[in-house]
């Protein structure tokens, strides 16, 4: 038993190459470029991509001078902390020890 089909395999060539024509009328019937738009819309383009850059720029510059900050501060920090020269060291403990012996 054969099935039913409506439209025929030539029925259906037939109709995808009248879309297929009309398509391509559309599509020729298109208004040509205007060149001043297109120029006009890379000038727009080109102006924000720059802003974009200069923007990104700036963070970077604002996150670069958090991070040196930051390692001032530590590296500060890390000198306060620091073991003194010797004669500071000698010096501390004499007084220490003066301290000790002029209270007995």
């Amino acid at each position: 038993m054969s099935s039913f089909k409506v439209p025929s395999f030539q029925d259906r060539i037939g109709s995808a190459a009248e879309a297929k024509k009309k398509a391509l009328e559309q599509l020729r019937s298109r208004p040509p470029v205007d060149q001043k738009a297109v120029a006009e819309r890379q000038a727009k383009k080109l102006e924000r991509e720059t802003k974009e850059r200069e923007r990104a720029a700036a963070k970077k510059a604002a996150e670069q001078g958090l991070k040196d900050a930051k390692a001032a501060e530590a590296a500060a920090k890390a000198a306060a902390a620091a073991p003194r020269s010797e004669a500071e060291l000698k010096a501390a403990r004499d007084a220490r020890y003066a301290a000790r012996k002029a209270r007995k």
